[in-house]
Formats: C-alpha cells, sequence, structure tokens
C-alpha cells in the first residue's frame, strides 16, 4: 500500500523541474482572446493585457502598524528578506470583456521574457532585413 501511494507522487513535487528549460523559454500572448466568460455564461472576446501591482497606498493598516512600529529608537524591528531564490515571476493576465467589461486574472508560467501581441513565428519563412 506504501509502494503505490509513492509511485503516484510526480517528480514535479519534488522540485526536480523547478528550474529547468521551461522557465526560459520567450511567451507570446496575443492581445485579443476568446475564452468563456462568467457574467455573460458563454465564450466572449476578451482584451488581454499584463497586471502590474499598483503604488503602494501609506494608510493601509500593515503599512500604518509597521511605520508606527518603527518609530523611534531600536533600529529594525522586522525581518528583512535577503535569500532570494527565485530569478522569474509569474505572469499574470488581465482580461477585460469587450461585452460586459468584467475583468478577470489568469496566472501563466514563470518566463524571462514576456510578449503582448509579438508576431507569430511560422516555420519555412525565409528572414528578411
Amino acid at each position: 500500500l506504501e509502494l503505490v501511494a509513492f509511485s503516484s507522487i510526480r517528480a514535479k513535487d519534488h522540485g526536480i523541474f523547478a528550474g529547468g528549460l521551461q522557465a526560459r523559454k520567450m511567451v507570446n500572448v496575443p492581445k485579443q482572446r476568446r475564452t468563456f466568460c462568467k457574467s455573460c455564461r458563454r465564450h466572449k472576446l476578451f482584451k488581454v493585457s499584463q497586471y502590474k501591482a499598483g503604488k503602494a497606498s501609506l494608510f493601509a493598516l500593515g503599512k500604518r502598524r509597521y511605520d508606527r512600529k518603527q518609530t523611534g529608537y531600536g533600529g529594525q524591528t522586522k525581518v528583512v528578506f535577503r535569500k532570494k531564490a527565485k530569478t522569474t515571476k509569474k505572469i499574470v493576465l488581465r482580461m477585460e470583456c469587450l461585452d460586459c467589461h468584467k475583468k478577470k486574472q489568469v496566472s501563466i508560467k514563470r518566463c524571462k521574457h514576456f510578449e503582448l501581441g509579438g508576431d507569430k513565428k511560422r516555420k519555412g519563412q525565409m528572414i528578411q532585413f
């Protein structure tokens, strides 16, 4: 029984493929995509853009609490993270339905180079200069 349970564990769960060739490929995503819209309840055309985090608010509770803790003597009060291991971030696509303007976010794999609406690769084409 234990042998069966161990054999069902995939190699991906052990991190064997973690920094493999998959993370290094160039990703090219079209600017429009036809996919399911929850509010329209059918497949619709979506406008695709890359998600970018907004400016951090000074009045968010965590920031106010951190600033309050930092005041006065005593130096740095919270741990500063220094052991950065990842070289890439997961790409998040922000998709907006062209009919109802409802937005959804979809995360895709890690990559070093991401392109939105670039030229498609074609096999057997001549390279033009």
